[in-house]
Parts: C-alpha cells; structure tokens; sequence
C-alpha cells in the first residue's frame, strides 16, 4: 500500500488548488480587485491543469509516473515562486499560479491515478476514491494554513501574499518531488495473486485514445463530467466569500476552518462513491450522487442564509463532486482498459477543465452583478436554480451511458498478447520507473 500511501501524501500538497477562495478577499482588500477578478487565476488554474493532464497522460503512459511526477512538483513549485514576484496583477497572477503552478498539477495529478489503477485492478473504484482523497482534503490542511500566513491586517497584506506564495514553493518542492520517487508501475500483465478478471471485464481489452475518441460513449461521458463537476467547482470557488457575506452574524468558525470542514467531505466523497461504485456499479453511484447535488441546491443553499445550514449544503455539494473524480478515472479504466488509462482519462479530463474555466466565472458574473444591485440573496438562488437543472441533466446523460463495444484487435484479451504472471512474479519485459 506505499503507492496508495504515496498518492494520498502528494494528492494533499496539490489540492492547495481547492484553497483558492482564501485569497480572494485578501487580493481584493490589496489591490481592489472585483469578484471576476480575483477568481480568474482560479478559473485559469482549472483549465490549465486539464491540459497538464493529457501531456501528462500520455507521457507517463510512455516514461512512467516518477519522471512525471517530479516535473510536475518543480514546475508547481516554480509557479508558486513566480507568483510571489508577479502576484500583484491580474495577468501576473494568472500566468503564475493558473498557469506554470497548474500545469505542474495537472503532471502529477494523473501519475497516481493511473499507478494505482494498475496495481489494483479487482478494487478501482475504492483505490482510486482513496488514491484521490488527499486531493479533496487539501483545503483541510491548506485553508487555516493560508488563512495564518497570510492574515488579517490590510496594511500588511502586499508583505505576507508573497511571502505565502514563498513557502508553498518549498513545501511543493520537497512534498510533492520527495513522494514522487516512491512511485512504480507493476510488471506487464501483472495481477492480484488468486484474481481473475470476470467475464467481459474490461480490463482485458486495452482500447487506444485515437479508438476511444471515435465512439459516442467517450462524448456522453465527457458531457455528464463536465454537468456533474460544474456544481462542485462553483460551490468551491465561491465557498468562503459565499460564507463571509451570507452568514456574518452567525459564523461557528471562520471561513478557512468551514473550507476545511468541506474538503473533509470532499475526500470522503471519492473514498465512499468510489468504493459503493464497486458493489453497486458506476451508474448507479453517479445517479445518486446527482441527487444529492439536486438536494443540496434545490433543498439547502438556495434558501440558506446561516452559516449551519449554508455549510450543510456546501458539505452536501462537496460530497457528491468528490464521488466524480473517483468515478470517471475507474469507468476509464472499465470501458477502455488500464494500459492507456493516463492519456485517456487525460483527455477526459478536460470536461473538468473547461467546467472549471467556463462554469465558475460565469457565475461569479452573476453574483457580482447581484452585488451591485444589493440583492446578494437573489444571486445565490439564481446561481444554485441553476446548477440544480445542471444536476438534473447530468442524471438523464448518465442514464444514457452504455460500455463500448471494443474492435476485434482491442478486444484481444491481454492474455493473449503477453504472459500473465501472478502478483509476485519476476516474469516481466522492461516497464519505466520500476
């Protein structure tokens, strides 16, 4: 389990990117920036860090996950170094953080998921929920963190951003390059002693991305990630100003503390989902986590106007986006077979990408004009109407969903193009990073 454990160490040094909203009421008190403003390094991380995951996908498929893995921790801390330089504007920032710092996490984001897939192939659902919890409970070791560095004292903030910037560089550096080594891929055709893939498993056919992009099934699934993230990255982006401006008389904790309670609910999402994915298979699982969405939207965070039930239903939201980024990577693998699992969950990925670009700033559009017009309330019900019908769709795409039928050539089961050795064997050709 040192991969696993492994993943789970360098997953939570990059899910600083889920800790984004803590800077944004300071860079807003610094330099005076508007809402659009101070989520557009957030919104350009995400779409940046979806295409660090195809380069990084099909690069590790190739050189394996060590090498990966390490240039992504240089690059996330060189993005991290330049935005205490250049940190001070928009653009600055934006290429800093949502940029150099994010494609160094889109190259290790994918290096564990798709080690672990390879390692356990009778359990993806839940080594996969467990290899990307670290990821989602980031924010829990990040937000009071962030939240200390950088402080409350407007007069000091142009001093303690920078400063901020610099000690996460070194934390990435010797986080995430330090676990990076630890990563391996297994032998070919390496399996689980006393494990046998059940008839018409999938994961005895290795199907291409070029094959993979010709059926309709990779469309369907890129629509219902790209549906089923959208409620999640908004509710991440606008948790700690949503909680700050609608709920100031009634706060438990501070916002940071309250992120860190969400992210909780985050990494537990993607262990839970993943492992009833399991048991109950993946359409099960994704139907119920939409209903949660719908719940939470329709049933909590429209209405809500406390600090309790505001953060029920962002816990709520971030449980059921959790179970996304468990799921997809393990239906990946089921539909399309481990060997290519980095470049085609990579490409997949970019669903959450664009989500990520498109989704969030849009909204924050809105609430900025409901800002203006004083009527904060309406905004956030508009915003949470609507990524309820967004959940809705992605239920009734879901629905839709049915496993490929592979060609005659990605059909042939493994065992018929290589030895299969028992978990133990030395019988292997030449794999990277082993």
């Amino acid at each position: 389990m040192r991969y696993a454990a492994a993943a789970i160490l360098m997953q939570v040094l990059l899910g600083v990117l889920y800790s984004w909203s803590i800077f944004r009421g300071p860079l807003a008190q610094a330099y005076g920036w508007s809402k659009a403003e101070t989520i557009a390094p957030y919104r350009y991380s995400l779409l940046v860090f979806a295409a660090g995951m195809i380069l990084a996908g099909f690069w590790q498929d190739r050189k394996g996950p060590r090498v990966v893995a390490s240039a992504g921790g240089l690059l996330l801390g060189t993005g991290c170094l330049l935005a205490a330089w250049m940190g001070n504007t928009v653009g600055g920032l934006i290429f800093a953080y949502g940029v150099v710092a994010a494609l160094g996490v889109g190259f290790a984001y994918v290096t564990p998921i798709a080690t672990c897939i390879k390692w356990f192939p009778d359990k993806r659902g839940m080594i996969v929920g467990l290899a990307v919890l670290g990821f989602g409970i980031g924010p829990l070791v990040f937000g009071p963190l962030l939240e200390t560095l950088i402080g409350k004292d407007p007069a000091r903030l142009g001093e303690t951003i920078p400063r901020t910037f610099l000690i996460l560089a070194a934390i990435f550096f010797v986080g995430v390059v330090g676990a990076a080594q630890v990563y391996r891929v297994p032998p070919a055709g390496w399996k689980p002693a006393g494990w046998n893939p059940p008839a018409g498993h999938a994961g005895s056919v290795d199907i291409s991305p070029g094959q993979m992009l010709r059926g309709w099934q990779f469309y369907t699934m890129w629509a219902l990630y790209f549906l089923g993230t959208s409620v999640g990255l908004t509710a991440i982006g606008e948790a700690t100003p949503q909680l700050q401006e609608m709920a100031r008389t009634s706060a438990l904790m501070t916002a940071g503390a309250a992120l860190g309670v969400m992210s909780i609910f985050n990494g537990a999402g993607r262990l839970v989902w993943g492992s009833v994915s399991d048991r109950v298979g993946r359409k099960a699982a994704i139907l119920g986590m939409c209903l949660v969405s719908v719940v939470a939207c329709l049933g909590v965070l429209r209405e809500a106007r406390e600090f309790t039930p505001l953060l029920a239903g962002l816990c709520m939201v971030a449980f059921s986006y959790g179970g996304y980024l468990a799921l997809m990577p393990s239906l990946t693998a089921d539909y399309y077979g481990p060997r290519n699992v980095g470049a085609n969950y990579g490409l997949l990925f970019t669903a959450w990408g664009i989500c990520g670009f498109v989704v969030p700033g849009y909204f924050a559009g809105i609430m900025d004009r409901a800002k203006a017009g004083g009527d904060l309330a309406g905004g956030y019900r508009e915003v949470y109407g609507t990524l309820a019908l967004l959940a809705l769709v992605g239920a009734l795409v879901a629905a839709l969903l049915r496993a490929p039928r592979p060609s005659r050539e990605a059909a042939t089961p493994a065992s018929e193009k290589s030895t299969l050795p028992v978990s133990g064997s030395t019988t292997s050709t030449s794999t990277p990073d082993r």
